[in-house]
Formats: structure tokens, sequence, C-alpha cells
């Protein structure tokens, strides 16, 4: 039986508008044969929680352009723990500044990717890092 493609959501915290990047990282991992659900703009943490457990994810990626990075992330990570959802990977991307990495590392983000990152390079990590339920 072969194994059923990972399941990832990837969302947009918060209030900031602006999610090319985020459809641009959705399309690459459909095309790499994953199911992909979008969450659309504006989601809060409770929003992208509900989703991914809902749709039963492996993995959730957040895009987060505004600056409130540190604090969405905290709280999306908080949320699957109180929901008994921690097994869902959580990554993301977006403008963070990189002495941020660690302390979103130390909090359970497993990968922070930064402008420049390839769509390759992000399905590669989903891909060695994300494993199906």
């Amino acid at each position: 039986m072969s194994e059923s493609p990972l399941r990832i959501v990837v969302a947009k915290p918060g209030l900031d508008g602006h999610d090319r990047g985020a459809k641009v990282i959705a399309r690459a991992l459909r095309d790499a044969g994953m199911e992909v659900i979008y969450t659309g703009l504006h989601q809060t943490p409770e929003q992208i929680v509900e989703a991914s457990i809902q749709e039963d994810a492996d993995a959730v990626g957040l895009s987060v352009l505004s600056g409130a990075h540190m604090t969405l992330f905290a709280k999306t990570i908080e949320l699957l723990k109180e929901r008994d959802a921690s097994d869902i990977v959580v990554f993301g991307g977006g403008i963070i500044p990189e002495d941020d990495i660690p302390q979103l590392t130390e909090m359970g983000v497993a990968k922070v990717f930064t402008p420049g990152a390839t769509t390759t390079e992000i399905v590669e990590w989903v891909n060695a890092n994300v494993s199906a339920s």
C-alpha cells in the first residue's frame, strides 16, 4: 500500500495582507505531490490550529511579513499543544530577522525560511522532515 501524500496547511496569520509568497509556496508543495490547504489572509492562530486539526495536517507553514512572528508562532505552538496536536510540524518564513530564529527554534518552530529561500529548498525540507500521519 502506498503512503498517503503529506497534508500541509499554509497559513497567513495576523493583519498582513501580502500573500503572494504563501501562494507560491502552496503551489510548489502541491506540484510536489502534497495535499495543500491554504487558509487565506488574516487568520488567527486559533483558526489556523483548528484548520490544521480538522484537515489532519502533518505540518503547518506560517507566512509572516508583519513583524508579529514571535507572537504568532508562539501562540500557534501553544494552541497545538493545548489541543494535543503538537505532532503537527510547524515551519514558516517571511520577513524574520536572523537574530529571532534561534528563539523561534527553541519555542518549537522546526524551520524558518527567510527571503531568498527557493521553492526547491522548501519542498526538499518538507519531504525530509515531515512524515505522513
